[in-house]
């Protein structure tokens, strides 16, 4: 409900204004243009985002202090602390940094924002900005319009940087000019009722800006033309920094609990800070004054005051807060618990990761790896094989062999449930990220990666065709026949095995060319598992019927095996080093393959033949 009546009310209120001032038209045209050098500035980092940024916000979380100097220094260049956030609660709910990492750099970026307000009081004030903006302007044009994203993305921040200089040149002529008109000082309020007051109008012309930033600009014009008073503008600073919030809030409605607790731990921090700074708002104010006096500020620039005041009291709160970090992580899980792990349901695929081309690409191998645990437990059980025991064992034929209690489930209600559902989820998050304006690179590792999702769900639907067969000849020994269906699971769990040692492996030690040696043995142990059932039903050793759904059973099995073994090559072998790039021209192809594979047959039946 709320909502809806925001806008018309705010359509309404500039309306209003429009009809009243001319000048007042100014101001908001002024806001207006800040607002939309904001977005052009953030548009513009972003396509930079999925190299520099990314790689930058991997490293540099490893600490709380190294998490704090990257909020404050991504925070000092794209001057958008709400950008900053959004990066991290995205980072955060791809699993790429650490909760204790995601909340020092929201202190970092609290910090990191109060340099905007320098930028304004100390630069945007003093000299006509507007004849830096043109040029910026004219220049960035030129830059959008280039295909090379880099370019496009220098050219949008250097618009964004364009449209700030000429808000604030438009904020600051629109205030100067409306005090002849209007004297808003007479809106002045002393004492806690000034605090209260003011305080909330802060937090909600920020709430309704989404821009903290905008809001101090806004603050720090008004201020300097003589329109607030210098006590109801320290109330407006720190209202802006709790309505800086929502765009954190937001951020994380659509993350997973992850964002969620980051989001609350943003709250906690400013609501803290803002009520530390309220109430020790005159010691504050003589701080700011001695600060001012060692710098030579004059005791009558109350913009500058204004913005070492916003920098006192952020950085303030990151010193009384920081001690505290280990409790508010403690808190923030105790308050929203991780949830009840559902293996039916995407762990990573979310929105919030939907923006930054790491973050897309990172979550989708986590959810392609989440999918292939799953397929693993259900390919194993239905092989009526314990995960636990097959990989601890030493032995894995006798494990096998020994295995021969059946599972008792429902393989096609585990595959809808565990299988289906994240393949869909997978497939649904390549089609909406294709839609998206995203980096050649990225978008083909995002196909590879579902097409990786593919293979091991063909392997999965091909062992639930196995799995009749497989518990009606296995459960009891049969002779024959148990042998030839033991053997098949015994193949799949030692591919199983090596994947599993492939993925506990350093990523440095990994190589392809086992995979070629697995695949030559997938071929030749298909052709042998062949021969031995000709030789089986020469012997009569096994029933024609039988022989015919092994062999349709195997040629579902050794197609699991093929699916697998392609699988663990798209997803953990590297295609862009030296090595990988040998390896590639190393590996055999199909017929190469099947050639080395029926000389070695040959080979063979002539060696029995003498």
């Amino acid at each position: 409900m709320m909502k809806k009546l925001l806008l018309p009310v705010i359509l309404l209120a500039l309306g209003l204004g429009f009809w009243l001032s001319r000048d007042f038209q100014e101001i908001a045209a002024g806001v207006a243009i800040f607002l939309f050098g904001m977005l052009m500035l953030e548009d513009g980092f972003k396509l930079f985002s999925g190299g520099f940024l990314e790689s930058l916000l991997e490293k540099a979380t490893a600490s709380v202090p190294r998490s704090m100097g990257f909020g404050i220094l991504s925070t000092t260049i794209m001057q958008s602390s709400s950008l900053v956030s959004v990066i991290t609660i995205s980072f955060l709910s791809a699993g790429l940094i650490t909760l204790m990492a995601g909340v020092g750099i929201i202190f970092g970026a609290n910090i990191g924002t109060t340099t905007g307000a320098w930028l304004v009081a100390g630069f945007g004030l003093k000299v006509n900005i507007a004849s830096f903006a043109l040029p910026m302007l004219a220049v960035a044009i030129v830059l959008v319009f280039q295909k090379n994203k880099y370019l496009r993305g220098a050219g949008l921040v250097l618009a964004g940087l364009g449209f700030l200089f000429l808000g604030i040149h438009h904020m600051k002529e629109g205030f100067d000019a409306f005090k002849g008109q209007f004297d808003l000082t007479r809106f002045a309020m002393t004492g806690l009722a000034g605090l209260a007051v003011y305080t909330l109008v802060g937090a909600a012309a920020t709430v309704v800006m989404q821009s903290s930033h905008a809001t101090m600009t806004l603050i720090i014009t008004a201020l300097a033309a003589g329109q607030i008073s210098y006590e109801n503008a320290l109330a407006l600073a720190i209202g802006a920094n709790i309505g800086t919030t929502i765009t954190a809030i937001i951020g994380a409605v659509t993350s997973n609990y992850q964002g969620k607790r980051l989001a609350l731990a943003h709250l906690i921090f400013n609501l803290v800070t803002a009520g530390v700074a309220l109430i020790f708002l005159a010691p504050i104010r003589d701080g700011v004054d001695l600060v001012a006096a060692g710098v030579g500020i004059p005791d009558t620039d109350y913009a500058l005051k204004l913005a070492v005041f916003h920098t006192i009291f952020n950085t303030l709160g990151v010193v009384l807060m920081l001690p505290l970090l280990p409790r508010l992580i403690g808190f923030l899980e105790q308050t929203i618990p991780s949830p009840v792990e559902d293996l039916s349901q995407p762990k990573y695929l979310t929105e919030a990761v939907d923006e930054f081309p790491q973050t897309i690409a990172v979550a989708m191998r986590h959810e392609v790896k989440h999918l292939y645990d799953n397929a693993v437990e259900l390919i194993l059980h239905g092989l009526n094989l314990h995960r636990d025991a097959v990989f601890s064992s030493t032995d894995i034929a006798a494990t096998v062999r020994a295995s021969r209690k059946p599972f008792e489930f429902d393989i096609d209600e585990r595959y809808e449930a565990r299988i289906k559902t994240l393949y869909s989820a997978i497939v649904e998050f390549a089609t909406r990220i294709g839609a998206k304006d995203m980096p050649a690179d990225v978008m083909d590792d995002i196909y590879t990666l579902r097409d990786v999702a593919g293979r091991i769900v063909r392997a999965v639907k091909a062992v639930k065709h196995l799995r009749r067969n497989v518990t009606r000849y296995t459960t009891r020994r049969q002779g024959a026949v148990t042998d030839i269906y033991d053997q098949l699971r015994i193949e799949i769990a030692r591919i199983l095995v090596e994947i599993r040692n492939l993925d506990m492996a350093d990523p440095d030690d990994r190589s392809s060319l086992w995979l070629d040696q697995e695949r030559m043995q997938v071929e030749t142990d298909e052709r042998e598992a062949n021969t031995r059932i000709e030789a089986l039903i020469r012997q009569r050793e096994l029933d024609a019927a039988v022989a015919t759904s092994f062999l349709n059973d195997s040629s579902y099995a050794y197609s699991a095996m093929r699916d697998l073994l392609g699988a663990a090559r798209a997803y953990y072998i590297a295609q862009e080093d030296a090595m990988a790039e040998v390896e590639r021209i190393l590996a055999l192809d199909d017929d190469e393959l099947m050639a080395i594979v029926m000389e070695a047959l040959r080979d063979k039946e002539k060696g029995g033949t003498r």
